[in-house]
């Protein structure tokens, strides 16, 4: 049975789009908050709802009880997990660790080995849902790790989302995340074409939305990100560059396994293309611009 959870300080890692909101909830649950971040002003927001600022990684892993991260690349996970002064050589024996991060299942089960020889407690727990899901406490929340530990975790878990599934042991839960990537990056593709056809055949894409996004086409791209396109709003719930790096893995991982493709590889070449142009860091469904940029007049 889990443990009481209420005293237990939280340490934050990573406030960007996403963990800014996953944070508050923290907060706003009445929990302890320590946070930090390569840039202070992005935590000012939370600094001002009650949670305390740490000038280095190191200081806030000596003092949470629970330590969260959520940044941007592998690299980052690394240096605040294995670094000299990362997460796993200052934190107290006994800490739960839990890396947020869409990063490489190998790097979540060395992560996991070196936690254990520490007497530490390490899940791998990608997300999925946007800035939407993370400001409405609705992500779907995919974990890889022990179930003694998992089971620990998992009321702090759903503080920040809804969905919340043991995949099964270190690294699962970023093997999950690559199948989720892999079914947005192909259905980005459809949502783009979707919109682009009905603009061409003279209909009102809004409208046609309200038909598909309600029968067998609808997805949470098509009916979140779909919108976003018709309306020219491209400001990130999820990065293009964090995108092509999720493809990046997804397809690094699938070659190790033998396994073929070739969807996710047309997606990460659009989107390459759409990061040449200047795109990075726009949202991901600026794809739109590909399409209105290569249509016949």
């Amino acid at each position: 049975m889990a443990k009481n959870t209420e005293k237990r300080v939280i340490g934050f890692v990573g406030t960007g789009v996403m963990g800014k909101s996953m944070a508050s909830h923290f907060i706003s649950a009445g929990y302890p908050v320590l946070v930090y971040t390569r840039s202070k002003d992005k935590a000012e927001e939370l600094l001002s709802q009650g949670a305390v600022w740490k000038e280095r990684v190191a200081d806030l892993a000596s003092e949470a009880d629970v330590i969260i991260t959520m940044v941007g690349y592998p690299h980052d996970v690394e240096e605040v997990y294995l670094g000299e002064q990362g997460v796993i050589a200052h934190a107290k024996p006994g800490t739960y660790l839990i890396d947020m991060t869409t990063s490489k299942p190998s790097l979540a089960q060395r992560i996991y080995e070196e936690a254990k020889k520490h007497s530490l407690h390490s899940l791998d727990a990608p997300v999925s849902g946007g800035d939407i899901g993370a400001r409405d406490a609705k992500l779907t929340i995919m974990v890889g790790g022990d179930q003694e530990a998992f089971d620990e975790m998992a009321p702090l878990l759903r503080i920040m989302g809804t969905n919340v599934i043991l995949q099964g042991g270190p690294g699962a839960g970023q093997h999950t995340k690559m199948c989720n990537q892999i079914t947005i990056a192909s259905n980005m593709i459809g949502v783009c074409e979707a919109i682009s056809y009905a603009k061409k055949a003279g209909l009102d894409p809004s409208r046609v939305l309200d038909s598909i996004g309600a029968g067998a086409a609808g997805s949470w791209s098509l009916n979140n990100l779909a919108p976003r396109m018709i309306a020219g709003n491209y400001a990130p719930g999820f990065y293009i560059k964090h995108m092509i790096k999720d493809m990046s893995i997804a397809l690094e991982s699938a070659k190790e396994m033998g396994l073929l493709t070739p969807g996710l590889e047309l997606a990460k070449s659009l989107y390459d293309e759409m990061a040449a142009e200047g795109e990075e860091n726009s949202g991901t469904q600026a794809l739109i611009k590909w399409y209105e940029r290569h249509q016949r007049s």
